[in-house]
């Protein structure tokens, strides 16, 4: 494999030893792919504005999340299928994250079930939720997460129906044989049918219940005391509605740019919802962070934290939790860094200052002072 020296290596590896099904499933985004790449390019337009003669011989990443303390702001988001990727699937990033002492997300698509994960060892897990239209389903299934010691509940709110992801159609995607949704496999709900398209779209059309709505949300707050975040927001209106359905947080996300294509990239909307939030609740961000550059300009511009998709699947697709553990660590150790140089010492010392936008060029000032 050679020396691995930065998170985006892992994706070559991932594409020679994956089927070309399982592969383009992870790698691929909606239609022309236009925010797949935006996602990424949009953080390399944020500049910096490093303070100088600061004493950085100590640097604290820790912070708090729902009131967990974790060792830095750089959490794992839900992925699905990661049996698909290595046979370890969801226990091997479990337990990476469990090490590197921060928080994993479960799919409810995952290929192991919420119990399973829980039995890997201590640790902060949250559990994203998908609607079923059978909402006993969704009872049971949110009940089994809170058993299970899931600390917090994000509901997916941007897939009412798949986006037109072109690769899944074209392979007729749909879950090896020996795999199931793990979470629904005595509800007869974990199969994946073959379809004329995607098998996942299918399943969705045929499961997720359209008619999601905000009152879902005050809905799911009588079924669970755990904390919900609203993960699929990118609109300053839908935050100010988040609030108002007494959301516990945010996380700006658009899917992986894999539902609606000409979205902005996440870290383009990111502002925006920071500032409809004021302060009510904690904003988070998932969607292009490949490096701890990224991280940093995330944490500039409000975000209380960051979670990362694509890199923990094809980094487990490559060498397992070693491979999870590993990006993690390069990811914290990118962050530690270019905190260094940007003269910030904790988390609360990154600030608006630190970074220029696209906007701010717009209207450069000699200074900020």
């Amino acid at each position: 494999m050679g020396e691995i020296t930065n998170v985006m290596e892992y994706q070559a590896i991932a594409k020679q030893r994956l089927p070309k099904m399982a592969y383009d499933y992870y790698a691929s985004g909606a239609e022309d792919e236009w925010t797949l790449q935006e996602n990424r390019e949009a953080f390399s337009r944020i500049l910096f504005r490093p303070r100088i003669l600061i004493d950085v011989s100590k640097i604290d990443m820790t912070t708090t999340v729902l009131g967990f303390k974790i060792s830095m702001p750089i959490m794992i988001a839900p992925s699905a299928f990661q049996k698909m990727a290595h046979p370890d699937g969801e226990y091997a990033t479990a337990r990476a994250a469990s090490a590197a002492g921060t928080i994993m997300t479960l799919s409810s698509w995952a290929t192991s079930s919420v119990e399973e994960v829980a039995s890997t060892g201590p640790g902060i897990r949250f559990f994203q939720l998908y609607v079923y239209k059978d909402r006993k389903v969704v009872e049971q299934l949110v009940r089994r997460a809170e058993r299970a010691g899931f600390k917090a509940i994000a509901l997916t709110v941007d897939t009412p129906r798949l986006g037109r992801r072109e690769a899944d159609i074209k392979n007729r995607f749909v879950l090896p044989p020996n795999l199931t949704l793990k979470n629904f496999e005595g509800l007869d709900l974990g199969k994946m049918d073959q379809a004329a398209d995607s098998g996942l779209a299918s399943y969705v059309a045929g499961q997720i219940d359209r008619t999601l709505s905000w009152k879902d949300v005050k809905w799911l707050q009588t079924i669970t005391t755990l904390p919900i975040l609203v993960k699929g927001v990118i609109t300053g209106e839908d935050t100010r509605l988040a609030v108002e359905s007494g959301a516990a947080g945010i996380i700006v996300s658009n899917h992986g740019a894999r539902q609606l294509d000409y979205v902005p990239a996440t870290i383009s909307a990111l502002e925006e919802v920071v500032k409809a939030a004021r302060g009510q609740l904690p904003v988070f961000l998932d969607g292009g962070v490949r490096r701890g550059t990224d991280v940093f300009k995330a944490l500039a511009l409000g975000a209380a934290g960051i979670f990362i998709g694509r890199p923990v699947v094809f980094s487990l697709a490559a060498a397992g939790e070693a491979g999870v553990s590993n990006v993690l660590r390069m990811l914290r150790d990118e962050f530690e860094l270019t905190m260094a140089l940007s003269g910030c010492t904790t988390i609360a010392d990154i600030t608006r200052n630190h970074i220029i936008t696209e906007s701010d060029k717009l209207s450069v000032m000699p200074s900020r002072l």
